[in-house]
């Protein structure tokens, strides 16, 4: 059974002959903004995805302000963890996990709802800290990395946090992943930084150019990846982008008539061209944003506080590319649930033969 449910409820008796894949392995994220889960079975390169599931959820919605949770949130997020559960379930699923981020982290009644949503869906929520959550970005990204570079920064914006981490490309043995020299987690995310500087009737500027700076102000007085700095003035370095709001803005970029995964995760976008994205965003209104296909209404009031953290990283950290990544922290938990039961059985297989000798 799926170590992350609980007993499956009785009502999957009626479930068709084959549904479930017994190599079937799951991960669930449950973020400021958004529910995802990702069902996948490993192959030789990775791993095959059979189900995938992703629902807007804004458990954070007024969090910086009251400290708390609200009702409508947490009913919102339990809507879509029992669609989850229920997906688990039906594929038979050997592997499970599901962890919660930086909403659950901060707010009050943030263990009182992880209690709730165990008792209500069988889920049950590690809610891990932002160290955990910057390792598990950079393991979904690892195929994303260019080792032509020296390094490289993974940014993972969130909805209530973003996490960066600096990876050394040039150490570390071969088929390993390659060391994080520094990390750090700053609590701004697109939920916050938004209801922080309410857009109001029109965007300006001066406004954008005042979510920047208050990113900035957070990320600067970080020094411990300062050594690190010299490779991103050489353009030796590039930066890795995972959120969906930076999947937005390469949609943008591409000019896409519906967002397309396959044309957005693993392509490189300049520096010039995220600005000019960012451009164009503050030239539409609200109403306009949300009539754009790779944003649409869910995501018109986050994509420019998204848009604001990016510019604030390639200000403080340049670099001329950034690798736009529709992967993060489920492809990373899914790796190490794969990795974790394949080093178990070769483990047993070592036991099994000095046994025998």
């Amino acid at each position: 059974m799926s170590e992350a449910l609980r007993a499956p409820a009785p009502a999957n008796r009626g479930r068709e002959r084959g549904t479930g894949d017994p190599r079937c392995f799951a991960a669930l994220d449950l973020g400021t903004n958004n529910c995802r889960l990702l069902i996948a079975t490993p192959t030789a390169s990775g791993f095959r995805v059979v189900e995938a599931y992703s629902r807007i959820v804004r458990l954070g919605e007024g969090l910086s302000q009251t400290g708390r949770l609200s009702d409508a949130a947490m009913d919102r997020a339990l809507a879509a963890l029992k669609v989850s559960a229920e997906k688990v379930r039906r594929r038979r699923v050997v592997k499970f996990r599901a962890i919660a981020t930086q909403a659950c982290r901060i707010a009050d009644n943030g263990q009182a709802f992880v209690n709730r949503v165990a008792n209500e869906t069988g889920v049950r929520l590690q809610v891990i800290t932002p160290q955990e959550e910057a390792k598990l970005s950079v393991t979904g990204c690892l195929n994303l990395l260019d080792y032509r570079h020296q390094a490289a920064l993974v940014v993972d914006v969130g909805g209530g946090s973003t996490e960066l981490s600096w990876v050394d490309l040039k150490a570390g043995a071969p088929d390993t992943p390659p060391p994080v020299r520094a990390w750090l987690s700053v609590p701004i995310g697109v939920v916050t930084l938004a209801e922080r500087f309410p857009e109001g009737e029109a965007v300006t500027d001066a406004w954008f150019r005042r979510m920047v700076d208050h990113v900035k102000d957070e990320i600067a007085a970080f020094r411990r990846a300062d050594p690190m700095k010299p490779l991103f003035e050489a353009n030796e370095a590039h930066l890795v982008g995972t959120s969906g709001a930076i999947t937005s803005l390469a949609g943008l970029h591409l000019r896409l008539p519906r967002y397309d995964r396959n044309r957005v995760d693993g392509i490189w976008m300049t520096r010039a061209e995220c600005e000019a994205a960012a451009e164009r965003l503050l030239g539409l209104t609200a109403a306009e944003r949300a009539a754009q296909p790779c944003i649409g209404p869910d995501r018109a009031d986050l994509v420019l506080a998204g848009a604001a953290i990016l510019q604030a990283v390639q200000e403080l950290w340049p670099c001329q590319r950034v690798r736009v990544a529709d992967r993060g922290l489920r492809e990373g938990i899914l790796l190490s649930l794969m990795n974790e039961r394949s080093g178990r059985r070769r483990r047993k297989r070592r036991r099994a033969r000095a046994h025998a000798s």
